[in-house]
């Protein structure tokens, strides 16, 4: 009698085991195109972080009352559109370490992007 029940305990764990195995994976062709676009958005939302990054920035989001964990968070909700938007914006900007008429533009332009968000 006990070898029938451990028997029948057995099959009811294998059974148990083989209905609690993981699903099956599925897995599918990625276009070049849309990997290249998911490439070049977290490549331009480094280029917006390291630009948040910069000292004369920093002072003057602080200024206008935009701390950085408040600005790093805004940026990282963003959607691929208004960061690439920005990333434009950025690559637009003349060289220099002077923060000018058109960096304080695009200053107030990513602080209503991050406010409206």
């Amino acid at each position: 009698m006990n070898a029938k029940f451990s028997h029948r305990m057995c099959a009811v764990v294998m059974g148990a085991a083989l209905c609690l195995q993981a699903s099956a994976v599925m897995a599918e062709v990625v276009s070049t195109d849309k990997m290249a676009v998911q490439n070049q958005a977290e490549a331009e939302k480094a280029k917006i972080q390291t630009f948040l990054e910069r000292t004369d920035v920093q002072a003057r989001l602080q200024a206008l009352g935009v701390n950085e964990p408040m600005s790093k968070d805004r940026v990282a909700a963003l959607n691929d559109q208004e960061i690439h938007a920005m990333a434009q914006k950025i690559d637009s900007m003349p060289a220099g370490g002077d923060l000018g008429n058109s960096n304080t533009i695009l200053i107030l332009v990513l602080i209503i992007l991050l406010l409206v968000i």
